[in-house]
């Protein structure tokens, strides 16, 4: 290969890395539920048994790292509708204890298809790392009959058209 053949090809492999996009966005139907989530890259899968609503239920995870964010979306069924609002509250104030939040906004937030509950809503948190770095949190709990769910992208600044993004991808079919 010539010299000039070595340099158009090191062009174009650096062209074609340049074109790579940070955020990816890709539908996601996380099993057994309705639920179809846009999430920036391909995601890891997790399941665990965690407490909620006063038993230990099986929780399943979908999560990837973008662009200096970490995306999750997880879910779990609780038996009991009854309770979903109430173990919705508890899942929240967790999440934000973990994340040391010091300050949050909460607004209401369905995606279309949820049940309809006061305590689904969307959380916009300030709080910090375990190594005391700053902390974003933007995240979501909600419902669908027994299933309870949570969405989460937390970052050192978290994007408004990035988090609009996650959000507005959250649908039920």
């Amino acid at each position: 290969m010539n010299r000039s053949n070595i340099v158009i090809a090191v062009c174009a492999a650096l062209g074609l890395g340049a074109c790579s996009p940070t955020f990816n966005w890709r539908e996601v139907r996380p099993q057994v539920t309705p639920l179809v989530a846009l999430l920036p890259c391909k995601p890891d899968q997790a399941a665990r048994v965690v407490p909620l609503g006063g038993r230990d239920v099986e929780m399943h995870m979908l999560g990837c790292d973008a662009g200096g964010a970490t995306f999750a979306v997880a879910h779990a069924d609780i038996k009991d509708a009854d309770k979903a609002g109430v173990v919705l509250a508890q899942w929240k104030a967790a999440v934000l204890g973990h994340v040391r939040a010091t300050s949050s906004v909460d607004v209401p937030f369905a995606p279309p298809g949820a049940t309809a509950l006061p305590q689904s809503v969307r959380v916009v948190a300030q709080g910090s790392r375990q190594n005391g770095g700053k902390l974003t949190a933007q995240g979501a709990w909600f419902a669908h009959g027994t299933q309870v769910f949570h969405a989460l992208v937390y970052a050192e600044e978290v994007s408004p058209e990035v988090a609009e993004t996650f959000f507005a991808g959250l649908k039920f079919q």
